[in-house]
């Protein structure tokens, strides 16, 4: 079994913030952590929740 690859967020800055990386978990998964505690294991969703997740966020669903 590889190690997965984790991409942290363009939108992620050295200042801290709220800041999550993903990575591609074999064909149809998607991994998503905190970088700043990668330790603490990740969530695994499907291709479709992530594909969901994203268009969710980009509309400011999830804004405060």
């Amino acid at each position: 079994m590889s190690i997965p690859a984790w991409r942290k967020s363009s939108r992620s800055t050295t200042q801290g913030g709220d800041c999550v990386e993903v990575s591609r978990l074999g064909d149809a998964a998607v991994g998503i952590r905190d970088s700043k505690n990668p330790g603490l294991g990740h969530l695994t969703v499907t291709d479709g929740s992530f594909a969901a997740l994203v268009a969710d966020a980009k509309r400011g669903r999830f804004d405060h």
